[in-house]
């Protein structure tokens, strides 16, 4: 069995010394990869306020639990990612999250449109966007965020929405048909009121 003493890593030292109850050690750990968590979380949540919430987050989870973590032959650079990505799917679970990137103004340039479904939705303008994505149904909108707006992918929607993908794919065609229809022949204004993105 590995013992952090012997690895030459950095990091795994600064571990060790933490355990050991030297808090500077665990300012330097922080400072060593804290630049690492916020671009990967930013990369995946185009949101800089949000990268920083989460990535603070991180950082207060691998305090909590750094006196378990021990070497399994990989760096703690990967242990500290699995908070962060563990951070952000629960993030994309809650209700406010699933919701609060449709209510904001996005542009739909910029999602790429490199499949049939995602031309669609980048031909769509923003207020007809999110007015159709109201009239969704909840699973519907659900996918259609996660996929889109919050670009995860199929495997990771269907473990968000606790569904397999092959659901996920079918769900996700459905929405895309449903919303393309909607923006083709949208409903007034005042049919819309109440649905939940105004």
């Amino acid at each position: 069995m590995a013992r952090l003493i012997d690895l030459g890593n950095d990091d795994w030292q600064l571990v060790r010394r933490v355990q050991r109850g030297d808090i500077d050690a665990f300012g330097r750990l922080y400072d060593n990869n804290y630049r690492l968590v916020y671009s990967y979380v930013l990369q995946r949540t185009r949101h800089a306020a949000l990268a920083e919430d989460l990535t603070s987050e991180t950082f207060i989870r691998v305090f909590r639990r750094i006196g378990s973590v021990r070497f399994q032959g990989r760096e703690i650079q990967a242990w500290i990612i699995t908070i962060a990505r563990n951070l952000m799917i629960d993030h994309v679970r809650s209700a406010h999250s699933r919701y609060e990137q449709v209510k904001k103004d996005f542009e739909p340039a910029d999602i790429l449109a490199d499949s049939a479904e995602q031309a669609v939705l980048a031909r769509m303008a923003g207020s007809e966007l999110r007015a159709g994505i109201a009239q969704l149904t909840d699973a519907q909108r659900q996918c259609i965020v996660l996929r889109f707006y919050e670009d995860c992918s199929v495997a990771e929607t269907a473990a968000i929405m606790r569904r397999n993908t092959g659901t996920i794919r079918a769900l996700q065609h459905r929405a895309v048909r449903r919303l393309a229809a909607l923006i083709e022949s949208p409903q007034p204004r005042n049919q819309l009121v109440g649905e939940g993105i105004g």
